[in-house]
Parts: C-alpha cells; structure tokens; sequence
C-alpha cells in the first residue's frame, strides 16, 4: 500500500466520518423537532418508578437517535428542579441503552450480498428524503424529509468508513501495528479520547464496527475500543454540566460515574474469563459463538448487552450513585449579586430545543411574576408613600428590561433551530409576550412617579380613592392569576374568565373616573392630587390590556 493509497483512505476514513455525523445530527434535529411535544409529555410522566425513568430514557434516546441530546435534557430539567437525581440517574442509564439502537442499524445495514447490500437500499433514503424536502410545500412533510435524508445518510457515510478499512487492512504494516496493540486498557483509552474528540458514541462504535468486518481488528479489540467509547460520550455532559448549576453538574457526575464503573466491571469480568479458562474464553469468543458469521452483529449485540448489563448493576445503587455525586460536587454557598441573569436558560440548552422552548416557558413566567411584584410595590408605594421597597423595586426594573432584550435575542437564535409548527408559533408569541411583560413594569414606574409627584406636594389620596385603589389592584391581581393558568395550561375556559375579569376592570376604571368627579365637587380631592389618581387608574387599566394580550396568544396554540 502505496502513500497515495493511504492518503486517499484517511481522506475517504475521514469523509465517512463526517457524513455519518452530520446525517446524526440531522436525524436527532428533525426527529426532536417531530416528536418534541410527545417529549416533553414523556419527561413530564417520570415519576418515583425508577423502572419508568429507564423506560423514558431509552424510549426517548431511540426516538430522537441522540443520547447526548436527551442527557443536555435531563441536565436541563434538573438544572430547573423539574427532574430529582434520582430520576435523572435512571434516565440516563435508558439514554445509555437507546443509544445502541444505531448499532444495531449499522449492523443490519451491512448485511446483503456482494450484488446489492441493505448499505445500498438504506442509503437509497437520503435521495427520497432530499425529494421530499425539496418538493414539499408542508413543514411536516419537510421534517420528514429531514429524517429519510438523514436515515440515508447515516449508510453513505458507514459504506465509505467501510471502504477506508477495506483499504487499511489491505496493508500488512497497518494490520500488523494494530494486531501489536492488545493492551485493554489502552483501548479503552483510545475509544474514549476518540469519542471525546468527535462528541458522538455512535460514530465511534460504528468505526469499531467497520474495522471488525474488514478483520483490521479482532472483535475482543473493537469489544474494548467501543467500551472506551461510553466514557468518552460523557464528554457532551460534562460540558453541558460545567455551564449550570450545582444539581447540573452532579447529573453529569452521576452519567460519568456510571458509565466507567460500566467499563471496570467487564473489564473485571473479561479479566476473570481469561485467567480462569487459560485465555480461550474471552469476550469475543462468546460472542462469536452467539452470533457466528455476522462480526457486524456481534460487536452491537455486545453494545447492547454492556449498557443492559450495566444498567441491572446500577438500578439498586441508584442512592449510592447520587449520594456520591453529592459528596464530590458540594453545595456552593450562593453568592449574593446584583447583576440581573436569567435563571432558566443557557447557551447549553440551544443545543436541544425541546428543552430550550420548555425553559423560555418558565424564563417569560419568571418575568411576569417579577413583572406583577412590581406592581404591588407601586400599589404600597403610592397609596402609603412608603418607600422601604424602592430598592426592591429598581432593581427588578432593571431585570425586567434585561429580561425582554435577552429573551427576544434567545428567541432569534431559537428560531434559526428546526423547531415544530407549535414551537415556531409559540417563539413568535414569545416575542410579543415579553414586549406586554416590560410594559407592565414601565407602568409600574410611572405609578413610582406619581408616589414622588404626591409626596413632593405633601399631599395624600382620600381614604376612598385609596379603597378604590386596593379594589382595583386585587382585580388585577385576580386578572394575573386566570392569565397565568391559561397560559401556563394553555386554558381557553381560564383566559374566558380573565376576558370577563378585564371587562369589569374596564368597567371599574369608569367608576373610579366618575367617584372622583364627586370628591372634587365635595372638596374631598383637590385637582392636583386627582389628576395622579387618574393616571394611576389609566396606567393600571393598560396593565390588565397588557395581561390580557398575553392570554390571547394561546389562541394561537391551542
């Protein structure tokens, strides 16, 4: 084998690899985007079952062909509270078990005669995808596209890794400085770096796989290269862990701690094979007893068992795993700042958008609650002229307006992601929520002027008028909580209720207009003092405008 033909194998090797990725992450982008609300209803059933975590993690991790995106989920979630360790734990061990389902793609893709192999026929789906994405007008029928091309993809990329070892092993010095490198240990090593390097287990144990069937290395070789892979696919976790907060980078300790002692205990165990029987049992003889005439089905039926294997060990360790996790990564003693931040989303999480949109959720109801605190300090500020809160008050001003330019940035970055027509339509809902929620607090701060322009007058409102105030800052108070539901539940009979709640506000707000009136005939009220009174009663009627609007954007959803 000439320096040509080598060259032309690494450059061929390295093609492969390359596809193969980008056809993983099309398929994992398309199918979150599919099946991403069916997602999240998954996540959100996990409960103190740990049978049913494992069950969600596997499910989960075949239907989108990404354990890492279903790890950065999870991370996610526990970063939130929403997932306990406990449960995260079990997720991860079934995100551990889905992931060898492309393993077992690869392996029935290398089945066929010399003629036409199953490599050709899927590959076949990448062009049928790219019809329908191309000539389609539907966005579901372009997701679907998306999959096929990515599907077919995958087989493109594994038959030129395929014809890159072909070559390889065509040369003696090649086959020779592998067959010299037996040490399990170092094995191990190589698959985890290599896997740590490209970020993906599944391309990994795929060149495993290719480099068994082309016999450029043993099986028992390619067995530990693609056990070295399982603690290099911690990488992505440990990324995603090293961003957020402390219970985040516990779950990624626990997905690390879990997936080596996966690696020490067969490593153990093929040890003890091999002392006991004098070295003529090894892993790779069993497996090719199992399976005979089919390298490409051993070495993934051995994937699969590793992970099913290591996940019956790890179930009853469960506390003990997340006990440990605790004592390495300790409690940090928060910090106390003034700088505003936000407190559900990160740069992580655009990494899987199912969680991403999930999170903005929780970031724009994070904003209204600050949005409404606002408002009841205005309320106290200007009907006591007490003023023990202005701090309080300024400074979740300042979030809210850094909360609306952050949120509207995050919701363009979002939208550049393949998102489903539910999340398309609520990132442009987002946009217009998070516009009505900064209003709330600059009408907050005008009520704040109206407190200064009284106490600068040494003047009061009447005891009425303040009566008035109150009532009408509990009927918006009642408005923010049917809002909120229908938001939050997408509730049409709750935004039905606030509708009514915004009219009796409208209605009220007249009334107030008129009982003023009445107090400046009596004398109660002097026209200084009323015309404050007024403005707080028009700038807290644009409030419930603005709460009501962001009820009506479920409309749009539901």
């Amino acid at each position: 084998m000439d320096f040509t033909s080598i060259l032309i194998a690494i450059l061929t090797l390295t093609a492969g690899i390359g596809v193969f990725l980008v056809a993983c992450q099309m398929m994992s982008s398309h199918l979150e985007a599919v099946s991403s609300k069916r997602l999240k209803q998954l996540f959100s059933k996990t409960g103190k079952n740990k049978w049913l975590g494992v069950g969600i993690g596997t499910v989960g991790t075949a239907a989108i062909q990404s354990s890492g995106a279903v790890t950065v989920m999870v991370i996610g979630f526990v970063n939130v509270g929403i997932l306990s360790l406990t449960q995260a734990a079990t997720i991860i061990y079934g995100a551990n078990i889905g992931t060898t389902v492309t393993a077992q793609l690869v392996a029935l893709g290398m089945f066929g005669t010399n003629s036409i192999s199953t490599t050709i026929i899927f590959a076949a789906f990448a062009g049928i995808g790219a019809f329908m994405t191309l000539f389609s007008k539907r966005n579901s029928t372009k997701q679907i596209g998306g999959i096929l091309t990515g599907f077919g993809l995958l087989f493109v990329g594994l038959s030129m890794m395929a014809n890159a070892m072909d070559e390889f092993a065509a040369s003696e010095a090649v086959r020779q400085f592998l067959a010299n490198i037996n040490n399990v240990i170092l094995l191990v090593l190589v698959g985890a770096i290599l896997t740590a390097i490209i970020q993906s287990s599944s391309v990994m144990t795929t060149i495993a796989i290719t480099m068994v069937v082309s016999k450029l290395v043993t099986l028992d070789q390619g067995i530990y290269l693609t056990m070295g892979s399982n603690i290099g696919s911690c990488v992505v976790a440990l990324i995603a862990g090293a961003t957020s907060g402390t219970a985040a980078k516990r779950t990624a300790t626990i997905h690390l701690i879990f997936n080596t002692m996966g690696v020490i205990i067969f490593m153990l165990i093929g040890f003890l094979l091999r002392i006991s029987t004098g070295g003529d049992w090894t892993f790779g003889n069993l497996f090719e007893q199992l399976f005979p005439s089919a390298p490409q089905l051993q070495l993934a039926m051995f994937h699969t068992v590793f992970n099913i294997c290591t996940m019956l060990v790890a179930m009853p360790l469960t506390n003990a795993l997340v006990n440990l996790s605790c004592r390495i990564i300790k409690d940090v003693p928060k910090e106390k700042s003034d700088e505003p931040y936000l407190r559900f989303l990160d740069e992580q999480m655009l990494r899987t958008p199912v969680v991403a949109i999930r999170q903005m959720k929780a970031e724009i109801e994070n904003m209204a609650e600050q949005a409404m605190q606002n408002f009841q300090r205005s309320i106290h500020i200007v009907t006591k002229l007490d003023y023990s809160e202005i701090e309080k008050f300024r400074k979740t001003e300042i979030l809210l307006n850094y909360l609306n330019k952050e949120l509207v940035n995050y919701t363009v970055k979002l939208s550049d992601k393949q998102l489903n027509s539910f999340d398309q339509r609520f990132l442009t809902s987002s946009i217009r929520t998070v516009s009505d929620l900064e209003r709330i607090g600059d009408y907050a701060e005008n009520i704040v002027e109206y407190a200064d322009a009284l106490k600068e007058q040494n003047a009061t409102f009447s005891k009425e008028a303040i009566a008035e105030i109150m009532k009408l800052e509990q009927m918006i108070l009642n408005l923010y909580k049917e809002t909120l539901q229908a938001y939050h539940k997408l509730d049409l009979e709750a935004l039905e209720r606030a509708n009514k709640i915004e009219d009796e506000i409208d209605d009220f707000t007249d009334i107030m207009g008129r009982n003023h009136i009445e107090r400046l005939v009596h004398g109660v009220c002097t026209p200084s003092v009323g015309a404050e009174y007024l403005s707080l009663a028009q700038n807290s009627e644009r409030i419930a405008d603005h709460l009501i609007n962001i009820g009506k954007t479920i409309r749009d959803l539901v």
